[in-house]
């Protein structure tokens, strides 16, 4: 089995994920071949690898880390929510079906069956592997059958790290809690804390260090610092610490999109609020929806519903005024589908609804068929005869009829996507990352109003920020005692 470690956290969004990216680019620094692994992620965040499977997208994000090729082996469940209690249960890259909660649990032996074999496989691949838990090990109702935390570590003997994030407080009562929580067996799992997001001075800290590792008899490996402006790509959750509305040029756009409750892949928008001359904002539920030059309706993961949602806040009447008064609109994937005149989901894959009527501002319906599409995509923007070149993915599973509509981009191998409307004011694709290459990004943007776009590179800005976080894991972290861990 390859050397591995396991980094758990305290909470959720305690830092997991940006430890094992981390750790993941200082280990490929250091010359030593690295994958990452979650056993089991729940997110509506995901990437398509190069074989035509789903997984998450923080796992990509380490990936990339590890400057190594995307495979779905690296996170062989992922859940992706589409109600409070079920959602869409990917393994080892591909749709299962829809379960609850309970028909989930019910499940779990055999997705502990692909879990270990993706190990295994990945084990075979890479000497060195960085795994990520999901959520928190202390989490008691979810111990039986466990197969994201502890229960994972313990099966295949890995030493773990704990992670607790000391912005939110509480620091030292999330870690001694922990602990408290877990058998003597995975308390001993357990090598060192890493305390996460500390702001000020580190001798103000010291004393509860001391405490800590007299409490508990564990070594605090480390303290990271709050990296002010991190920006990589969310598991799950949207973050709104960067709204994007400190713009550095006077030339500016306004983008809004609504934070739909089921939002998938929101992380196609981080180049846009990322962008110098784009003044970004999300539109959360039951806020006012301000004035913009160019509204986009993002991804979802259950599109019959977000789409009642959307009419239920007074999009419809909006969307139907910003285009009459020459607003530009583009649609991804979900959004893509709600644009149109109807929704058919004869196998009733979405909800029990079999036909609903779409905002009907593009001439065209969908349909829900059983296959799910994943494929990886690479062509060229069709606004203008210069077609820009982009890359992207689709993850869908409806289909859609463009008819004679123009169509929004083209393939390398030619076939077409999406749709450009004849009044040239909407823009619709199946394409998630639609704005991840530069040149693509620059002509969306000029198209949309912004006279003399800025180039801005989303891949060169993540691994400058990459290699940021590293540099902080190096300086911050007892690297050579965690890689001690490793052997």
């Amino acid at each position: 089995m390859a050397h591995c470690l396991m980094v758990q956290g305290c909470t959720s969004d305690a830092g997991k994920s940006t430890l094992v990216a981390g750790l993941c680019r200082v280990l490929q620094r250091r010359g030593l071949s690295v994958a990452p692994f979650k056993p089991q992620n729940m997110a509506l965040n995901s990437a398509v690898t190069a074989d035509g499977g789903e997984i998450g997208r923080a796992q990509a994000l380490q990936a990339q880390a590890a400057k190594v090729p995307l495979s779905v082996h690296m996170n062989p469940v992922l859940l992706k929510p589409n109600s409070d209690t079920g959602a869409q249960v990917i393994l080892q890259g591909h749709s299962i079906g829809n379960l609850n909660a309970m028909d989930y649990h019910a499940y779990k032996p055999k997705a502990a069956q692909a879990v270990f074999n993706s190990f295994q496989i990945l084990s075979e691949r890479y000497p060195n592997i960085i795994v990520e838990g999901a959520g928190s090990p202390a989490e008691i109702n979810l111990r039986e059958g466990d197969i994201a935390n502890m229960g994972f570590a313990e099966a295949i003997d890995c030493p773990v790290i704990l992670i607790a994030d000391i912005d939110k407080g509480g620091v030292f009562a999330h870690i001694v809690g922990t602990l408290e929580c877990l058998s003597a067996s995975e308390r001993n799992r357990i090598q060192g804390f890493v305390i996460n997001r500390f702001r000020g001075d580190i001798k103000l800290l010291q004393d509860g260090l001391d405490w800590l590792e007299a409490k508990t008899g564990k070594p605090v490996l480390g303290v990271l610092p709050y990296l002010h402006g991190l920006h990589l790509d969310a598991e799950d959750a949207v973050s709104f610490n960067h709204k994007g509305t400190e713009t550095q040029s006077s030339n500016v756009i306004k983008i809004i999109s609504p934070l739909l409750p089921h939002i998938s892949n929101h992380t196609d928008l981080d180049p846009l609020i990322h962008h110098p001359q784009v003044e970004f904002q999300w539109v959360k539920h039951n806020e006012s929806i301000p004035a913009a030059d160019l509204v986009i309706l993002p991804g979802s993961k259950s599109v019959m519903s977000d789409l009642a949602w959307l009419k239920s806040q007074g999009w419809k009447d909006y969307l139907q005024k910003h285009l009459r008064y020459g607003g530009k609109l583009i649609g991804i994937c979900g959004g893509l589908q709600m644009l149109g005149e109807k929704l058919l989901d004869p196998h009733k894959i979405e909800s029990q609804t079999t036909e609903i009527a779409g905002l009907a501002l593009m001439p065209y319906h969908t349909v829900y068929g059983e296959k799910k599409q994943l494929k990886n995509r690479t062509g060229r923007v069709l606004l203008d005869d210069s077609g820009a070149a982009m890359q992207g993915y689709e993850i869908h599973q409806g289909s859609t009829d463009f008819g004679s509509l123009t169509p929004a981009i083209r393939f390398d191998n030619n076939e077409t996507d999406g749709a450009i409307s004849a009044d040239n004011q909407l823009f619709v694709t199946y394409c998630h990352g639609l704005f991840d290459q530069p040149l693509a990004l620059q002509a969306l943007l000029n198209w949309a109003g912004l006279s003399k776009s800025e180039a801005f590179d989303l891949n060169i800005n993540r691994e400058k920020q990459i290699e940021r976080l590293a540099d902080c894991c190096e300086q911050h972290l007892a690297i050579n005692k965690i890689l001690e861990f490793m052997a």
